[in-house]
């Protein structure tokens, strides 16, 4: 399947009613057809592995090509200039979450983006550092502790940062954290208890938000039988 007749067929799926759906959940509706993510796997599938065609998909700035691409590319045959090049150009919160879950969590360098990424001051680049580390520490099983330790003290640091998209991957990635395992929920909690005392609006909603789910019966019987 060639990337004119993978353009035709998003254009054939638009659902004008599901752009508005889309929309009314904070996705930009702008170069959207509103396909829907189960169509566009099912594409990946006829598709398969192909690095090159999904660079072309991501480059022609539709949202539904975009997401098909993060379904495509290779991994191993991402390199960080073009994962950089990628994360500039992510204006809606669906395009980065599928971005890191699909695709950058799987490369080598994912620890490394997480952490510069969620240093950086543009509202998408900082939530996908955010949302790379909420994905690994939900699939990165074999990960140490350690690994996911280190980037509490980066939560602390970004959590007064009142963007909307960026609080709620800041809260994502600590409540993420926090349900691997009962030594990282203790962690989680006494960060997320921190946060909430704070003066910044941002860091208490996070941190209030992260102690009523961290703490809640049913998280705590799902880690315990992790031991």
């Amino acid at each position: 399947m060639n990337y004119n007749i993978i353009i035709k067929n998003i254009k054939l799926l638009s659902d004008p009613k599901n752009v508005e759906g889309m929309a009314r959940y904070g996705i930009n509706p702008e170069m959207n057809y509103g396909v829907s993510i189960r169509d566009l796997r099912l594409m990946a599938g006829d598709i398969g592995t192909n690095h090159e065609l999904a660079l072309r998909l991501w480059a022609s700035g539709i949202r539904d090509a975009r997401l098909l691409a993060t379904l495509v590319a290779d991994p191993n045959k991402l390199t960080e200039s073009q994962a950089e090049e990628m994360v500039s150009g992510i204006d809606s919160w669906d395009i980065c979450d599928g971005f890191c879950m699909n695709l950058v969590r799987h490369a080598s360098f994912a620890r490394t983006k997480a952490r510069e990424w969620s240093g950086r001051k543009e509202e998408f680049v900082k939530r996908a550092g955010f949302s790379l580390m909420a994905t690994l520490a939900v699939h990165a099983k074999k990960s140490p502790d350690s690994d996911f330790e280190a980037l509490l003290p980066l939560i602390i640091r970004e959590a007064s940062d009142d963007r909307n998209y960026v609080k709620k991957s800041v809260n994502w990635a600590l409540r993420s954290i926090g349900k691997r395992n009962i030594a990282l929920n203790k962690a989680s909690l006494r960060v997320a208890r921190e946060l909430s005392q704070s003066t910044s609006t941002s860091a208490r909603w996070i941190g209030r938000d992260a102690v009523r789910e961290l703490e809640s019966e049913a998280v705590i019987k799902k880690i315990s039988r992790k031991r």
